[in-house]
């Protein structure tokens, strides 16, 4: 056996390096080597697996396995592959175990489930089913911190799917490092992706996230799994947001909400209806848009608030929305819309905090600017959405005819458009208007 040595490895992205520096020198990183002991043991060479050719394969390609959540299920692409591997992160306390307890559940109708944590007791999730009044009295159960017995006790019973709550307590024991470092999640994930594939087993592994949200450990934990959700959960609200950041069978950026209940969770069936606030539309500063979340439409209430300032220096705050696409789009109402609020401040905020990253948000955010400024309402079933260019021409956003058709069918009988969204069969109920220059835009909303 080798002799044991120290080796440094980046938090960040998982580089390794035989001496310290302040500075990652993969990613560039500063004061994330941190030290570890490698051990390094000879090896027997096993022999490797043979190739093989496609028509060889098995005829079920497609097969998923629902979670009993429709809104789960899209998020995972469509359901639960087997043998992909889910790492799903979020904060302390938002319900990540609660979650995924309650899908185990379900799919143990069909499937049979093993339940491991090395956070909790047995009798504390037994408690947790008992009040969420599920019933799981055949899912295996197993409070270990061993990866190693966890994989083995899984084999044992033949499960299909796996629950690891989380990994960052989970320990290889040929490694001498702590639970949690960088050494042990990078194996620690490696087999059981390894055990995911072989054995065709659907894991869910439960990560930790750190102060600035992403999931704790290097980047390459997220690298070696299939599909990465991330919770997005505000503590002034009810309602939780589960958003795919990588997915390998599906469209990354699909969003799930799901309702918090004293039963558990409960999945939202009209998502656009928590985004809306149908008192306030008809105030001014508010107006209503369509975003376009993974591969549904979603319509958003954006607001806005235009105050004199109070200081030297006018405030611009934007929740939801890119801070500094707010600065650009004042700067081009100013130059071709002919409106100055440069002595003014401006807030912007999505309701419901939904955080909106594309640029089909421009128009609304303008005009509810614009009316606020004004004191002046929007008029009544009115939707818009556009990108704005920097020479003030409105742009053409994708899916602009299922968005038309998603706001006519929530009741809404005028919108504004890019001139190239026009489409050439226009839903029932609504007027669709399409323009080309902000200044087009501003005339037919006010």
């Amino acid at each position: 056996m080798a002799k044991a040595r120290t080796a440094y490895l980046c938090s960040a992205c998982g580089a390794h390096s035989v001496k310290w520096a302040g500075q990652c020198p993969e990613c560039g990183s500063w004061n994330t080597l941190t030290p570890t002991t490698v051990n390094a043991p000879r090896r027997a060479v096993s022999e490797g697996m043979e190739a093989t050719t496609l028509d060889a394969l098995p005829d079920d390609f497609e097969t998923r396995y629902a979670t009993g959540f429709a809104e789960f299920d899209r998020v995972l692409g469509g359901g639960l592959v087997p043998g992909a591997v889910t790492l799903l992160g979020g904060d302390p306390g938002v319900g990540k175990s609660t979650l995924l307890q309650q899908v185990s559940a379900r799919l143990m109708r069909d499937l049979a489930a093993c339940y491991a944590t090395g956070e909790e007791s047995l009798r504390q999730i037994g408690q947790r089913s008992l009040r969420l009044g599920l019933d799981a009295s055949g899912m295996n159960l197993l409070a270990d911190t061993s990866l190693e017995n966890v994989l083995a006790q899984a084999a044992r019973c033949n499960a299909r799917v796996l629950v690891i709550d989380s990994i960052q307590t989970m320990t290889c024991e040929e490694l001498p490092s702590a639970p949690g470092s960088v050494a042990q999640l990078r194996e620690g994930v490696g087999r059981i992706v390894r055990f995911a594939k072989q054995n065709e087993v659907s894991v869910f592994v439960i990560g930790h996230v750190t102060k600035e949200g992403a999931i704790a450990g290097p980047r390459v934990v997220e690298h070696m799994v299939d599909t990465v959700l991330y919770f997005e959960s505000d503590p002034s609200s009810r309602y939780t947001l589960i958003r795919t950041v990588k997915n390998r069978f599906g469209a990354s950026g699909e969003m799930g909400v799901f309702a918090m209940t004293e039963s558990g969770f409960r999945e939202v069936a009209n998502p656009s209806a928590i985004f809306l606030s149908r008192e306030s539309i008809d105030e001014p500063g508010s107006i209503v848009s369509v975003a376009w979340e993974g591969s549904r439409p979603l319509l958003v209430e954006i607001q806005a608030l235009v105050a004199d300032t109070s200081g030297h220096y006018p405030k611009r705050l934007a929740q939801g929305v890119d801070q500094n696409r707010l600065a650009l789009l004042l700067a081009v109402l100013h130059k071709h819309g002919g409106v100055v609020v440069g002595d003014e401040d401006v807030f912007v905020n999505v309701v419901g905090g939904l955080r909106i990253a594309e640029t089909a948000m421009d128009l609304p955010i303008l005009l509810a600017v614009l009316s606020s400024f004004r004191d002046r309402a929007m008029p009544e079933r009115l939707v818009c959405f556009g990108e704005i260019g920097l020479a003030g021409e409105i742009r053409p956003v994708r899916f602009g005819t299922e968005r038309i058709a998603a706001a006519a069918k929530q009741g809404f009988e005028k919108a504004i458009v890019p001139h190239g969204n026009v489409p050439r069969q226009v839903p029932q109920g609504i007027d669709v208007v399409g323009v080309r220059r902000l200044t087009d835009a501003l005339e037919l909303a006010f």
